[in-house]
Order: structure tokens, then C-alpha cells, then sequence
């Protein structure tokens, strides 16, 4: 058999002991312990400045007091998880991140760097010199660096492909050049490939000449000699099957297969609907290019929850800790949004101000309209927009979905406004009102969830996020015609 190329050997990495378990406690204990030596550090700092003595005594208690409380610091940090560390860094303030990153043991800096998000990673960096960080990248793989060159300074990434050999550099390159939120950015370029025309002795032999096998390996990738992708043989199959047998016979030829520029969406999608750990990659002749695995996918799927969750209000992800202006950039153009269409509700509440001043118990009901059919349409749209995530919306089924939420919200509609009407008659003791308020309130949810369905569905089909500022939009128009057809009603039929 001929054994995989160079690159397709596993390159293994310096054992780190941890000698901690593997608990997420863990991580929010140590995070407790720091604050709480942070805040022992700034008032000990404080106190050492207000020495009454002379300065050299004061400086000497100071930076005694500094080296017991980093090594403190030390001890509780390099004791975690890379992933644990990554997760205190993200907690802490700039200026307390980059002081505690400094006391990171350097050997956990290329695990953490790939750990913590793009937001905090920024901060780490700026701390780092050139040595460091050429240090850092230098033990990574070639799609590991290629995730971290938008942060990083253009003379470190000159100074790390020069360490690189020429089949990895064309690998960065490569993993380079694919988009942000493809496979082809995701996939990374560890994987044991073999011959269909070897026994899985010859395989396994192989194998044990490795020192360990990439993460993730599920399955060994059959390709012929111009790399193009033949089959794959689950290790599960390799480990149970006779050893005689050559790979042709026990290689299963029905497998699932991604493209570099297909969406990372959709192959998280893929590995849920059929349970997979890793997957292959192939370029446009078949030849296999790269793998995506569980670990990936599993963070796409996290980072689209929780861009989803943020788009919903119309923010970007930002870091928690960062200056005021900062924040401010970030979250006051959909506010601006926000106060306009407050405003244009508010202008047609206004239109009917003889109305409201002739019935002021309407001023205290018109809010329910607008807040129940909000509330009800918010519930489509997050149905929605999940749907359209995992590629179950098409244009062929958005009117069904629109004449199934209205079904649904006119019989959830009318049992809320029974129970409206009858607080409305409660308070105002008008069968009138009553029944104004309950026709408005079924109006009003019915073009709620209607436009639930159709504000993320229009968005998608013009290339836009479907949640960002979806709720906002919604909000606008269940506000301005809940108030419309309140007021309205109340004026056609109450005065």
C-alpha cells in the first residue's frame, strides 16, 4: 500500500496534562477566585500607595503584594482547559483579560486563541509581540491559522508561512480563499486516506504506526491514486471485519459528500439529518480536499443560535466589556429603527385623540391589542425563521405556511379576545367596547402572524438575515395597526 502523502500525516501535539476534571463549574469557580483576587489586588494596590513611609518601602510592598497575587492568578488559570480559560478571558474587562492573558502558561496560547471568540480574541492579540504570536500559530494546522488571519498582524502571517512547508502553505492559502460561512472555511485538512486494493490488515498495520489518529476519525477516506474519492471505511467496520479482506469489499460507496463553497449551514443541517461525525470534502473533479467534522459544525451551530438571537433585536455580536462608543455604533441604528416606527404609532394614535378623549378607557386597552398580537407574531416568526435555518422554506410553501399561522392564530385569537372582552367589559361595563376590543384584537393578531411569516421570508429571498431586525418590523406594524384598528373601530361604532 502506499501510504498517504506528507501532508496527511498526523503531526502530534505536546501532551498537555490537565489536571483538573473536565467541568464547566470548574471554569465559573475559577472565574469567582480571580475577581475576587483582582478586586483584593486593586485595593491592595491602593492601600501601598498610601503608605506613609518612604517610597522605596511602599514600592517594595507593592510589588510584593503584585507577585503573590499573580501567582495566584497562575495557579488557578494554568490548571483549566484551554476552553475554561478562553471562557474566564471572555468575562473578565479589557484591561483585567489582557493582564490575566499574560499569566497564561504560553504552551495553552494557540488553544486558547482558537477557543475564544473573534471579539475578545482582538484584545488578546494586541498584548502579544511578534515572537509570541509567531510562536502561537506556529503549532497550528494550516486551516487553524487560516481561522485567526483576520486578527492577525500581516507581518506575523509573513513570518509563519515562512515556517511552513510548501504543501501547508498551499493548504493556508487554499483555506484562505474560501468565504466566510463555507464548508471550504471550516474544513480542516487532517485525515488518513488508503487504496481500495490493500487488505485491512495492511490497514490497520498502518495505523498502528501512527501516533494517534486525527480527532474526530470515524471513518478512513478510500481515494484511487489521483486522489479522487472512492468510498469510506468506517474504523467500526475495519475493527470487526476479517483481516484479509481488502478495503473494495467492505467500503460502503453510499456516503454523504460537501463542497468547499457550499454553506456551513447546510452541512450542519446535513450532519444533523443523518447523525454524522465527519465528512468529506471534494472539489469540482471528485478529488477529496479536506474533511469537516462534529467540532466544527457543532460551533456553526452555535454561532448561529447566537447570532440569530442577537440579529432578532438588530445587534451584532460585541464584546460585553468593550468603551460605551463602542457599543453605541452597534446597537443605535436599529434603535434609531425602533424610535421611528414608536413614532409613526404614536402619530396615529394622535389622529384619534377626540376619540380617546371621549372614552379614556380606551387609552388603557389599546395597549393589549398591540402587545397580544406582538406577542403572537414574535412565536410565528421565531417558527420561521428555525425553519428557514435548516432549509425546510421554500417559496412553494410560504403561502401554506401563512394560511396555516392564520388558521392557528384565529382560533388562538378568538379565545384570547373572549377573555379580552370580557376584562374590557369588566372595566368599562360596555358591551361595546367589549366587542370592538375583541374584534380589533383578532384583526390585529391575524395580520401579526401573517407578516411573521412573510417579513423573514422576504428577507431570505433578497440575500438578507431573516432575523435581523425582523422583531422590529414586526413590532412597527402590529403597533401602528393595532392602534388603527382600535381606535377606529371605536370611532365608527362608539361614538
Amino acid at each position: 500500500m502506499q501510504h498517504p502523502p506528507e501532508e496527511h500525516a498526523v503531526t502530534p501535539a505536546e501532551p498537555i496534562v490537565i489536571p483538573r476534571r473536565l467541568d464547566p463549574e470548574d471554569a465559573q469557580l475559577a472565574l469567582q477566585k480571580l475577581q475576587a483576587i483582582l478586586k483584593r489586588e486593586e485595593v491592595a494596590e491602593a492601600l501601598a500607595h498610601r503608605q506613609e513611609n518612604d517610597d522605596d518601602e511602599s514600592n517594595l510592598l507593592e510589588g510584593m503584594l503584585q507577585r503573590r497575587h499573580e501567582n495566584e492568578i497562575k495557579s488557578i488559570v494554568n490548571s483549566l482547559h484551554p476552553s475554561d480559560i478562553a471562557f474566564i478571558l471572555e468575562s473578565l474587562p479589557v484591561n483585567e483579560r489582557q493582564a490575566v492573558w499574560q499569566l497564561v502558561n504560553p504552551e495553552f496560547d494557540a488553544d486558547v486563541l482558537l477557543e475564544v471568540d473573534d471579539w475578545a480574541r482582538e484584545s488578546l492579540i494586541k498584548t502579544m509581540d511578534l515572537q509570541d504570536l509567531v510562536a502561537a500559530t506556529g503549532t497550528m494546522d494550516a486551516d487553524e491559522i487560516a481561522d485567526l488571519v483576520p486578527d492577525l498582524p500581516p507581518d506575523v502571517i509573513a513570518e509563519v508561512q515562512k515556517g511552513l512547508t510548501d504543501e501547508e502553505r498551499a493548504q493556508l492559502i487554499e483555506a484562505m480563499g474560501y468565504p466566510e460561512g463555507t464548508v471550504g472555511a471550516i474544513m480542516d485538512f487532517e485525515m488518513v486516506r488508503v487504496r481500495e486494493d490493500v487488505s485491512l490488515e495492511v490497514v490497520l498495520r498502518y495505523l498502528r504506526r501512527l501516533q494517534e489518529l486525527p480527532d474526530h476519525t470515524d471513518q478512513i477516506f478510500v481515494v484511487d491514486r489521483q486522489d479522487k474519492l472512492q468510498g469510506v471505511l468506517p474504523v467500526s467496520k475495519l475493527l470487526v471485519s476479517e483481516p484479509e479482506i481488502d478495503v473494495a469489499q467492505v467500503m460502503q460507496t453510499d456516503f454523504l459528500t460537501l463542497s468547499p463553497l457550499d454553506s456551513d449551514a447546510d452541512a450542519a443541517g446535513a450532519f444533523e439529518r443523518y447523525d454524522l461525525v465527519s465528512a468529506p470534502v471534494i472539489d469540482d473533479h471528485g478529488r477529496l480536499i479536506g474533511r469537516v467534522t462534529i467540532a466544527e459544525v457543532v460551533d456553526v451551530i452555535q454561532e448561529d443560535s447566537q447570532e440569530q438571537a442577537l440579529s432578532r433585536a438588530g445587534l451584532q455580536e460585541e464584546d460585553i466589556f468593550a468603551p460605551a462608543l463602542t457599543a453605541l455604533r452597534n446597537r443605535a441604528p436599529w434603535l434609531l429603527v425602533n424610535l421611528a416606527t414608536a413614532s409613526t404609532a404614536a402619530f396615529i394614535a394622535s389622529r384619534f385623540e377626540d376619540t380617546v378623549s371621549q372614552i379614556v378607557i380606551l387609552a388603557f386597552l389599546m395597549s393589549i391589542v398591540a402587545g397580544i398580537a406582538g406577542n403572537s407574531g414574535n412565536q410565528t416568526m421565531t417558527m420561521v425563521i428555525r425553519a428557514i435555518a435548516v432549509g425546510r422554506v421554500s417559496g412553494a410553501s410560504t403561502w401554506n405556511l401563512v394560511k396555516r399561522e392564520i388558521k392557528i392564530t384565529l382560533m388562538v385569537g378568538f379565545c384570547g379576545s373572549l377573555v379580552a372582552a370580557a376584562f374590557a367589559w369588566a372595566i368599562s361595563q360596555s358591551w361595546a367596547i367589549a366587542l370592538v376590543m375583541m374584534v380589533a384584537m383578532i384583526g390585529n393578531m391575524l395580520m401579526g402572524a401573517a407578516l411573521g411569516v412573510l417579513i423573514p421570508v422576504l428577507r431570505d429571498h433578497f440575500g438578507k438575515d431573516p432575523a435581523m431586525g425582523s422583531s422590529v418590523l414586526l413590532t412597527f406594524v402590529t403597533d401602528s395597526l393595532g392602534f388603527f384598528l382600535f381606535l377606529g373601530l371605536a370611532s365608527i361604532f362608539l361614538l
